[in-house]
């Protein structure tokens, strides 16, 4: 991948680092996106150190403020004139109802409204750039949602925080299905992945008894580097160069539920992204 410009969203930590290390030991110029300059340093330099002669690049944005998404892909603008990859990987579980400047519900915002409104405004330069990839982490925990709180999205609602995480990747493969769908003849693909249960800081804030669970289990399952694995093959492996509109699991395409395949639901997603995220319709 030399010669390429890879971003990176949540790269400071877990899955997203090592799927900026991996990008870099494959040659690619990797845009670090991480929430404090502190954490996006500190990435930086431990890729340098695995990676000698690494090129990093660090911004910092929290996905949770669309003004700070707007702000990154301004100064990915500025800075660029190609981007190859987005790997939009940044996320959060939330242990209670919790709003955003933007009066959004967090793990909404964060997981689901900032990737999408940072791939649109990153969609011209992904598109002069073809071919290009944008690949979004999901998780099979989006199967455990059974309908979709259209009403209470925004905000959150009576489902409580339980469903927010689950029903937020359920979103990011709607998402997918119809980025891949809007994005048709452009050269650039777009697909999704669930990168296994890995052991991860995602899960630091699950109290109770799922997260007596959570900490139980954890310390048993593999390290971040699995969970890397398949963004970066989809990333940058030439067997799915023409692929898209994919779920992917260990590499492979797999099934995700019905609700995910709802090609009425994901039209209705975006319609009600771009209303909240600001940006002019039919896109």
């Amino acid at each position: 991948m030399a010669g390429k410009a890879c971003l990176v969203t949540g790269a400071s930590s877990g899955i997203g680092k090592e799927t900026a290390v991996r990008l870099a030991m494959l040659g690619a110029t990797v845009i670090i996106v991480a929430r404090t300059p502190a954490r996006g340093e500190m990435a930086a330099e431990e890729i340098r150190r695995r990676v000698p002669h690494a090129r990093v690049d660090v911004m910092v944005a929290d996905l949770s403020s669309l003004a700070e998404v707007r702000r990154l892909a301004e100064e990915v603008l500025a800075r660029y004139d190609r981007l190859d990859v987005l790997v939009n990987n940044a996320g959060v579980i939330m242990m209670r109802r919790q709003l955003t400047a933007d009066g959004l519900e967090t793990t909404f915002a964060t997981n689901h409204l900032g990737p999408f409104l940072l791939t649109n405004l990153l969609r011209g330069l992904l598109e002069r750039s073809a071919p290009a990839r944008v690949v979004t982490v999901s998780s099979a925990a989006h199967k455990q949602v059974r309908t979709i709180p259209w009403d209470d999205l925004p905000h959150g609602g009576p489902a409580g925080y339980r469903q927010t995480y689950p029903l937020s990747k359920l979103l990011n493969i709607l998402f997918t299905f119809e980025l891949a769908r809007r994005l048709t003849g452009t050269g650039v693909t777009a697909n999704c992945l669930h990168p296994g249960f890995v052991r991860t800081a995602l899960g630091r804030d699950v109290t109770g008894v799922l997260g007596a669970v959570v900490r139980l289990v954890l310390p048993f399952q593999p390290g971040p580097a699995t969970g890397a694995d398949t963004p970066v093959y989809l990333a940058g492996s030439p067997e799915v160069a023409d692929v898209t509109g994919g779920y992917f699991v260990k590499r492979k395409p797999a099934e995700p539920s019905a609700l995910a395949r709802d090609a009425g639901a994901a039209t209705r997603l975006w319609t009600l992204s771009e209303e909240l995220a600001g940006l002019a319709p039919g896109r």
